[in-house]
């Protein structure tokens, strides 16, 4: 042991060495963080400004896009200007401050789309007692809540890594301080931290995977129970673009998170890590205006554009 030093800084080794690799890399990530950027800050102005979009399955929405923008800069703007620079090095705490951040937008948008499913679930299948039940102070309580919880489970989850000594090798086979890549440098023996760790974020994401799949399981059942082929057809453009995102965000970083720390290639591991950090904050706010003719109109009204129709709005809300 005395032979070995305590790390003070991790190196993010990213995708390559080549010069000209590099700047591909700078360029694309550089197009997707404007794009996430430019995306998310529409919507959330969008839902400010417009009155039309005061509800809570819009409100929620605007929480996501907010969750997005932070989710994408924890991660993007060191990885590009290190590219820049060509220096690949990050310090101790500051990878600690982005693992902590990572985690924190990541646990925050697990709850939120669980609670879009529950928001969901009560406009179709209790439409009477929608007012009631998502009024102002439970929408508010419920987003706090996915905030705090966001919070704990960073807290736990840094604090665990973070306790395990780091001496020797300081090599990040990856473009941004994640856990399982730092898991396999710690010199400490981790496997009961590892053990935790990947049991506590297995059950978080199964609760919230198996609340989601309850939710929209008894959707379809009263959406099928609709006559009117127009009704099933606005229930259902209500619920594919949040099963979409809920795809886009939970399979990826099951694969990333749950997965052995030694299992999979580093290739595979980086192609999966931009599957689900980068993707669904440039794809959320295409995915939910796309289908979304509220979400057009409003968009169409803060851009003066004529891209977005002007047919006459409706969405299945009470």
């Amino acid at each position: 042991m005395s032979n070995k030093t305590t790390v003070t800084e991790f190196v993010l080794l990213g995708f390559s060495d080549l010069r000209e690799m590099q700047i591909l890399h700078i360029v694309f990530f550089l197009v997707m963080y404007l794009a996430a950027l430019l995306g998310n800050l529409l919507i959330i102005t969008a839902v400010a400004f417009d009155n039309h979009l005061h509800s809570p399955m819009y409100f929620f929405l605007l929480n996501l896009s907010i969750v997005d923008l932070g989710s994408i800069s924890v991660t993007l703007p060191k990885s590009m200007v290190n590219s820049v620079l060509n220096n690949k090095s990050i310090s101790y705490y500051g990878c600690v401050t982005q693992v902590f951040l990572f985690v924190f937008f990541a646990s925050a948008e697990m709850a939120l789309l669980t609670i879009m499913a529950y928001d969901r679930y009560v406009a179709i299948c209790q439409p009477l007692h929608y007012v009631t039940v998502m009024n102002r102070r439970a929408c508010v309580q419920m987003a706090a809540g996915a905030w705090i919880s966001g919070i704990l489970n960073s807290a736990m989850l840094t604090g665990n890594t973070f306790a395990l000594s780091f001496c020797g090798d300081n090599r990040v086979d990856h473009f941004f301080c994640e856990i399982p890549q730092l898991l396999k440098l710690t010199c400490s023996v981790s496997y009961l931290s590892e053990t935790a760790a990947i049991a506590w974020t297995a059950c978080l994401v199964l609760c919230c995977f198996v609340l989601i799949i309850m939710s929209y399981v008894k959707i379809f059942k009263t959406v099928l129970r609709i006559l009117s082929e127009q009704c099933q057809h606005k229930a259902f453009s209500t619920c594919l673009p949040h099963l979409t995102v809920v795809s886009l965000f939970i399979f990826p970083g099951i694969i990333a998170y749950l997965k052995s720390t030694s299992g999979l290639a580093s290739v595979l591991d980086l192609m999966v890590a931009v599957l689900y950090s980068l993707v669904p904050p440039v794809m959320n706010p295409i995915i939910y205006s796309m289908r979304n003719k509220e979400i057009k109109a409003a968009l169409g009204k803060l851009t003066g554009w004529r891209l977005f129709t002007k047919n006459e709005m409706s969405v299945f809300l009470p």
